[in-house]
């Protein structure tokens, strides 16, 4: 049986060692320039090359994006940024633009070369065309079912590799090329600069009436027309590994370690019990969608994969996201006397009941015993985000394991 590949994003270095230390084999990274995620943190060469390290010293790959649609501009930037990746050795680009493949191919033909989902692919010729070129991996289309992903797989070369989504937000426009984004905001979306119209609130205006807004679906809190569900795939990896996908991507290049963590150890866990045997995978199936729901999500659909999504696939009345847990840090350090340092990124005090996520799928219940700052000084609360603590625990938390509080 195939054992797929698990990819995790990481918007930058400490969400990086999470998605390795929480079960990713592969990571998928921007550097500072032409990748589509220009908003998030994203790694100076200096963190890619940490990074790099890191993930390499834990059995781990590292996929780079350079997945805009490049304009003439960009293309001598471009051609240096290649000659930089070349140096820090990274496994494989990610490229949607012919131009900027056959840059990379030019500059560094090393490195492994996959064909980002924003190129549109939709059908095995386009495969086998990549492939001809060199591509070593294709990303699926999103509208792609899994019964023509499976017709794909039998029709390119047994060596080329498939790579599809498995869990995180659905763009709303074909393969994520938007241009609502450039119209209503000067923003391209195909140069990284997206700004997500589709969750905005829309109405419908009439001509003669300016300033009259009318409801394009009746609801008092609003109309969100082009606002997907998140995909989710865990009840369905049978299917996904039976389809012949070599890799299950999830998205989410702008999401904290908190997000990366939770996902990660569960898909982690879910490929792993399925590959052991179907039996411990069904078993352990309500596990995996309590701890899939408490990860950040616009509750859950199946996408494409099954057919061509309905009404049901879309959120009418709200664009915010479920969210029951509160992320409060990540363990850097362990002292017998201080207790666990962290960076601390919300609000928490002396006397709270927090949780302990360790990588192995554990969920340890703690009670903040005491806080107390670098200076010494002891502290009934943590109001100041990334001020960095010594937490007393009553239970034991080790480094890398995250910190967590359920919402109230």
């Amino acid at each position: 049986m195939n054992k797929p590949e698990l990819l995790i994003p990481a918007s930058s270095l400490e969400v990086l060692k999470t998605a390795v230390l929480f079960g990713a084999d592969a990571v998928y990274i921007g550097g500072e320039a032409f990748g589509l995620r220009a908003k998030a943190k994203n790694f100076s060469p200096d963190e890619m090359k940490q990074g790099i390290e890191f993930a390499h010293a834990h059995n781990v790959r590292v996929h780079v994006t350079a997945n805009i649609l490049a304009h003439n501009e960009d293309l001598e930037g471009a051609e240096k940024y290649f000659g930089e990746l070349k140096e820090l050795g990274p496994d494989a680009l990610i490229i949607a633009d012919p131009g900027m493949f056959m840059l990379a191919k030019k500059v560094c033909p090393e490195i492994d070369i996959h064909i980002s989902t924003q190129a549109n692919n939709t059908n095995y010729m386009t495969y086998r065309f990549w492939h001809g070129l060199g591509a070593k991996r294709v990303v699926c289309a999103r509208e792609l079912s899994l019964k023509e992903i499976r017709e794909i797989r039998d029709n390119i070369p047994e060596d080329m590799e498939i790579e599809s989504f498995i869990h995180g937000s659905m763009c709303i426009s074909y393969s994520g090329r938007c241009l609502l984004s450039s119209f209503l905001a000067g923003r391209d979306a195909n140069q990284g600069a997206c700004t997500h119209p589709c969750r905005w609130k829309y109405a419908v205006m009439e001509e003669s009436r300016p300033g009259e807004y009318f409801p394009i679906y009746e609801n008092e809190r609003g109309t969100y027309i082009f606002n997907s569900k998140d995909l989710c795939m865990i009840e369905h990896i049978p299917e996904m590994i039976a389809a012949g996908i070599n890799s299950f991507k999830i998205e989410g290049r702008m999401k904290t370690a908190l997000y990366v963590a939770a996902v990660a150890r569960t898909y982690r866990k879910a490929i792993d019990d399925y590959l052991e045997s179907e039996e411990k995978y069904r078993r352990n199936m309500e596990w995996y969608k309590e701890e899939i729901a408490k990860s950040v999500h616009r509750q859950f659909t199946t996408g494409f994969y099954f057919g061509k999504p309905d009404e049901n696939t879309q959120i009418y009345d709200s664009s915010t996201y479920v969210n029951e847990y509160v992320y409060l840090g990540i363990i850097e350090e362990v002292s017998e006397e201080k207790g666990v340092r962290i960076e601390q990124k919300n609000k928490f005090c002396v006397g709270d009941e927090i949780e302990i996520m360790k990588p192995d799928g554990q969920n340890v219940a703690a009670k903040v015993l005491s806080l107390t700052t670098t200076d010494g000084e002891a502290v009934e609360s943590a109001p100041h985000p990334r001020q960095v603590l010594w937490v007393g625990l009553d239970a034991r938390g080790e480094k890398y394991d995250l910190l967590r509080v359920k919402k109230k």
